[in-house]
């Protein structure tokens, strides 16, 4: 049976309507870094394609003999982004969304390692020659302590879950702790072009510090 993150990892995929402090561990993504509006960039439509690309031939290198050492079967987790701007955080509503610097990114399992990554990537561009895999990178992220809480709803009626989430921290003790490498952390549950807008579930995640 494939292993499934979202549901053995309930505390990292499944919050609640109200906020709570998490220690997020390490963990191995795929990453793609660009700038621009999402809805409009071909940049982000691109790193999105791009990154599914690759974690499905991750997902289907146990085919024809490419198996790596470690492999287990997996459901390909949520795609996920790391959000900010030139001039610093995105908590509040943004009208010029040209403004946001973004790192769109997906989960890994541990088995990919940098040798694996690099053979998914040649068989990734052999199999669809016109995605440039090269625009992706294999890291390993700890995001440490944060507060996240589930948003259902549209993109747009993001601020007022925000608002919330930053006086949870506050009355618990502690502060927001956005920097170049922690950021506005969203996870996306559901896929925009299925989902009315309205019931779309977003995990906003923000870095905390006492």
């Amino acid at each position: 049976m494939a292993i499934d993150f979202k549901k053995i990892e309930k505390d990292l995929y499944q919050p609640g309507a109200k906020p709570a402090i998490i220690e997020v561990p390490e963990m191995t993504f795929i990453m793609i870094d660009g700038h621009g509006d999402p809805n409009t960039s071909e940049a982000y439509q691109t790193a999105v394609e791009v990154l599914y690309g690759l974690a499905y031939t991750v997902k289907m290198s146990k085919m024809g003999g490419r198996q790596p050492k470690g492999y287990y079967d997996f459901v390909v987790p949520p795609l996920e982004g790391l959000w900010s701007t030139e001039t610093g955080a995105v908590e509040t509503g943004i009208t010029d969304k040209s403004a946001f610097c973004w790192t769109s990114m997906m989960r890994m399992p541990e088995f990919v390692t940098p040798e694996v990554f690099e053979e998914v990537k040649v068989h990734l561009s052999k199999k669809k020659p016109s995605l440039d895999s090269s625009i992706a990178r294999l890291d390993v992220f700890t995001e440490g302590l944060c507060a996240q809480v589930m948003h259902t709803g549209s993109y747009d009626s993001e601020p007022a879950t925000i608002h919330a989430l930053k006086a949870f921290v506050a009355d618990s003790g502690y502060r927001i702790d956005l920097s170049a490498t922690r950021k506005h952390h969203e996870l996306y549950l559901n896929d925009p072009r299925k989902t009315s807008p309205e019931k779309l579930k977003t995990i906003i995640r923000y870095p905390i510090i006492k």
